[in-house]
């Protein structure tokens, strides 16, 4: 039964009682001679044994009514703000109650919401923090383990790939080459392939264990991974930085491309230079690689080419542009152009 229904029906009984009253005070008032009068005496043209009880049971459905649509409307508020509990809403913008008690319950169930509101963020910032706290230690499994797997390869594969090139190259230097000898042919051959090899190796090392810019400008990452670089390869690296500050996330982001074109070239281009530039210039930073290797087709590169979409997608998250120019057996050139944000959240302020 709803609360109109059932204000309808006290007001009935109301009325019941009402008529009584009014009826015994008219009886009261205007005594009656005989019953016959009440069917004689009239009020408004209607005898008053029935306009009482009308008039009665008019007024208490009236009032019944207006009772019951009020109390109706001050009980659907507090379940609408019931209703937007159930579902974790925060309880904004709904009317307040007009009855004092009704009030009361109101401003409970706000304070039960917003006590729900903030266990709730709690809750997510510990599953957040949680997963954080996963990933960092992922990360960190992940770092030692590339850091194993990388001083396994240097001192195992590596060293033995570096015996093998010593031990071709004494061989052919000192076994009498003929131009038709089949045998010396095979030798240099195999010889290309483990100098070859050497190369991939240091490619997948730097993957493994890539140098980080940690408590370093890009600058001095830069010089420590070519000076490194020069060190290991037969290749002549040449370098050319300027200094000036950047964000550490633009420093990052460059790094990692500089770090991926090495990769490249030491993988593919079989290159006998390698020359890293950055500069800055008006509101712009450059980085330019360039090496003179057997450069490619870069209109024919495949579609899935991780190494150059990844660089791609670097420079891409920081503003910037990649340009990549090669020609067959002339070399390539790789440019990425960043621009230099004034007022920024970083060290540019």
């Amino acid at each position: 039964m709803s609360s109109t229904q059932r204000q309808i029906i006290w007001s009935l009984w109301f009325s019941f009682l009402l008529a009584l009253v009014i009826g015994a005070v008219l009886i009261y008032v205007f005594p009656l001679g005989d019953w016959s009068e009440l069917w004689t005496r009239d009020f408004m043209n209607i005898p008053i044994v029935i306009f009482v009880p009308v008039f009665s049971i008019a007024i208490g459905i009236f009032l019944g009514g207006l009772s019951g649509l009020f109390w109706r409307k001050q009980l659907h508020l507090i379940e609408h703000s019931l209703h937007q509990l159930e579902e974790g809403r925060q309880i904004e913008g709904t009317e307040k109650p007009s009855v004092s008690e009704i009030q009361a319950i109101a401003s409970r169930i706000d304070k039960i919401g917003k006590q729900m509101s903030e266990q709730a963020k709690l809750s997510q910032r510990l599953a957040t923090e949680k997963v954080e706290d996963q990933e960092a230690r992922i990360q960190e499994i992940i770092e030692q383990e590339r850091n194993r797997l990388a001083r396994e390869l240097h001192d195992s594969v590596s060293q033995q790939l570096f015996a093998a090139s010593m031990m071709m190259s004494a061989i052919n230097e000192t076994k009498v080459q003929t131009e038709n000898d089949r045998e010396t042919k095979q030798l240099k051959l195999v010889e290309d392939m483990i100098h070859q090899s050497q190369l991939e190796m240091r490619a997948l090392l730097l993957h493994l264990r890539p140098v980080a810019l940690k408590n370093k400008s890009l600058q001095e990452g830069i010089e420590e991974l070519l000076i490194e670089l020069s060190q290991k390869v037969t290749m002549e690296v040449k370098w050319k930085l300027e200094e000036f500050p950047l964000d550490k996330g633009v420093e990052d982001h460059l790094f990692r491309i500089l770090q991926e074109s090495v990769s490249n070239t030491l993988r593919h281009s079989k290159a006998t230079q390698f020359e890293v530039l950055l500069v800055k210039r008006d509101d712009l930073v450059i980085l330019r690689i360039v090496d003179d290797g057997i450069g490619f087709e870069v209109n024919e590169m495949k579609a899935g080419s991780y190494g150059m979409q990844n660089m791609r997608e670097r420079a891409v998250e920081i503003g910037g542009t990649l340009k990549v120019v090669s020609v067959k057996n002339k070399g390539t050139r790789l440019e990425v152009k960043v621009p230099v944000i004034i007022n920024g959240d970083g060290v540019n302020d």
